[in-house]
């Protein structure tokens, strides 16, 4: 059974490691920015998306820095020799900020894959669902706390999954809540803000809800039947196969979730809501948004 601080760590962690990640992505793009610059050429996407010349620039740039940097025990400017590709001493110390950060990234991730392992909903529920890897299960445990949870849609709610007024949750003005907060006066003020966790739904969407399509597990099973299903549906007719294709993944996610409620609320000895039922019913049978 886990506790709040064994909890809170590991949010800390991912949230340690998302913010190297962040960094080394940020230090990678301004790196092949400037070189790409020295070629006429102007990026302008994130890492993750450059093309094929560009990473095989990001390699080079890093083998350059390991051989200046071999068998030099101090490396200063008056010191720096360029190789032909690294041609001064700030170049060489944007690459090197970065390969210490892919260092530290790399560190990080093996901490995670080590601290999820002390969590039961691990052990005997997410480690053996197709599609979830060791990151995505830290972000589930450390994103959602399940004693609050009384319900499965409890865990969509705060994932921005639910349906306001018959349309998925968004930024969107007639979703947003009225707040409660404390202004640098310290006084009590209201506004309206969302009411979801942003980053939880971007990694079940966008990254959970993909991974359960490049698996043959049980929830790219689920995506398929659902998928083929409404793509038949007269309803459905005029939308787009990306739209079909966000609308099976959030399908799939929210079922996910509700196993995902049953399985913790038993493992933490927590009552299970007589709705999990009604509310995996409900999912099967396509009748929840």
């Amino acid at each position: 059974m886990e506790n709040q601080l064994q909890r809170s760590m590991l949010k800390a962690a991912v949230n340690g490691f998302y913010s190297i990640q962040k960094t080394r992505i940020r230090v990678g793009n301004n790196i092949v920015s400037n070189f790409k610059v020295k070629i006429g050429q102007e990026p302008s996407q994130p890492e993750d998306a450059l093309d094929a010349d560009s990473k095989r620039l990001l390699k080079s740039l890093r083998e350059s820095y390991k051989k200046i940097t071999d068998g030099v025990a101090t490396m200063t400017p008056r010191r720096f020799k360029e190789d032909g590709l690294i041609s001064d001493f700030s170049e060489f110390a944007l690459v090197q900020q970065y390969d210490r950060l892919v260092t530290n990234e790399d560190e990080a991730l093996k901490q995670l894959k080590y601290a999820v392992r002390d969590f039961d909903i691990y052990r005997n529920f997410l480690e053996d669902v197709k599609g979830v890897g060791p990151t995505m299960a830290a972000v589930i445990i450390s994103g959602f706390d399940i004693h609050k949870a009384e319900y499965p849609s409890s865990l969509w709610a705060y994932a921005g999954l639910d349906v306001v007024k018959g349309a998925g949750r968004s930024r969107k003005k007639e979703h947003l809540v009225e707040q409660t907060y404390t202004d640098a006066e310290g006084k009590e003020q209201k506004k309206m803000g969302i009411s979801f966790n942003p980053f939880l739904k971007t990694k079940l969407i966008g990254v959970l809800g993909s991974s359960f399509v490049k698996t043959n597990g049980k929830y790219r099973e689920i995506y398929d039947n659902y998928k083929h299903r409404i793509s038949n549906m007269p309803a459905h007719a005029e939308k787009s196969k990306g739209h079909i294709n966000n609308m099976a993944i959030r399908y799939t996610v929210k079922l996910f979730l509700v196993d995902l409620y049953y399985n913790w609320r038993k493992l933490e000895g927590l009552p299970v809501a007589a709705e999990y039922s009604k509310a995996k019913l409900k999912m099967i049978h396509g009748k929840a948004a």
